[in-house]
């Protein structure tokens, strides 16, 4: 079956590039945020969702930050904490044919915010 012809003759690259790398970005965050993590652990999740993210159709490349200290100032008792938007910097690169969409997450202060928006569109339909 041409998915693409059937599913996706409706949009250009460009839109299908940004839809691919949002859908990422959107399981990246419901399915990690609430995970367990501190310091010596964060490395290792990086790794673990930039691997499972880059299963899904059309991505590329995804680079994930935890933000170390972040889990320092919310360490409890226990040597944990739960992952939140705030300590999350990425980046995921979804690529259509010759177009790459760069889609990103990061925390914005005077948002309050973990954002997630294009950042960037490299190449042409």
């Amino acid at each position: 079956m041409d998915v693409e012809k059937k599913y996706f003759s409706n949009i250009s690259f460009r839109e299908r590039a940004i839809f691919e790398g949002a859908i990422s970005m959107a399981a990246l965050f419901h399915q990690f945020i609430g995970t367990p993590i501190n310091e010596k652990t964060a490395e290792s999740l990086e790794i673990a969702i930039s691997n499972s993210l880059q299963l899904q159709p059309a991505i590329e490349k995804v680079d994930v930050s935890i933000n170390i200290d972040k889990i320092k100032q919310s360490n409890t008792e226990f040597n944990y904490v739960s992952l939140s938007g705030d300590m999350l910097n990425v980046r995921i690169h979804s690529k259509i044919n010759d177009l790459i969409a760069i889609i990103r997450m990061e925390f914005i202060k005077e948002l309050n915010y973990p954002l997630m928006y294009v950042e960037d569109i490299i190449g042409d339909e």
